[in-house]
């Protein structure tokens, strides 16, 4: 076995131990930096995506998976800063505002990360007017992703869209999701992509920006 194919069944298995020495030591067999990140942990993390997805492992080992990678990742850092075109561009994410959940919303956060984005996370009960000062800082951005867990806290999401249209050119694609959110309603307030779960918006962001 390969030492990049050691660094894929410790990020899938979640061995956070192993994993930065795992990179360590492909790197010094003259690894390349961006072949590790995309073939040894982006790669992994869309299989363990597509795992959950079809309900073969659950949000603990979806969980732990991520947080495997970002120890790897830690390790790629200081040597991919060098090389360009590592990341797929900006993410925006937040619960919109009256929504205080945010395991969800985190598991969505890490997965658009491990899928190559760099991730800006808000947090959760974010004003319309915080994304939008987000947005303006951030004029680059690629993706906004809006989440909402409660039935009640919908409307706030169709706000915040509206708010955001009306203050600045839309230059980058919505995803909505959360536990009430569903295709119909993304399609009614205006999103330009709707997922159920965690792997599948990271799947949606980047056809996305395709």
């Amino acid at each position: 076995m390969s030492k990049l194919e050691e660094v894929a069944q410790a990020v899938e298995g979640g061995k956070l131990k192993i994993v930065a020495g795992l990179v360590e030591e492909a790197l010094a067999e003259g690894v390349d930096p961006l072949i590790i990140l995309n073939e040894g942990m982006i790669g992994t993390m869309g299989i363990v995506g597509n795992k959950f997805r079809d309900g073969e492992i659950f949000v603990p080992e979806m969980l732990i998976a991520a947080k495997a990678m970002k120890k790897g990742v830690e390790v790629l850092k200081p040597r991919l800063s060098s090389q360009a075109g590592t990341s797929l561009g900006k993410c925006i994410i937040g619960s919109v505002a009256g929504d205080m959940h945010d395991i969800g919303k985190n598991l969505v956060a890490m997965m658009i990360e491990s899928a190559g984005f760099e991730v800006i996370d808000l947090g959760v009960d974010v004003a319309p007017e915080t994304f939008v000062e987000a947005l303006k800082q951030n004029p680059d951005t690629k993706i906004l992703a809006l989440s909402a867990l409660l039935t009640t806290t919908m409307p706030a999401m169709k706000t915040a869209i509206e708010v955001i249209e009306a203050s600045i050119p839309r230059e980058f694609k919505i995803i909505v999701g959360g536990a009430p959110i569903t295709q119909e309603y993304a399609d009614q307030i205006g999103a330009d992509g709707y997922a159920p779960d965690a792997g599948g918006a990271a799947v949606v962001a980047k056809k996305l920006i395709a």
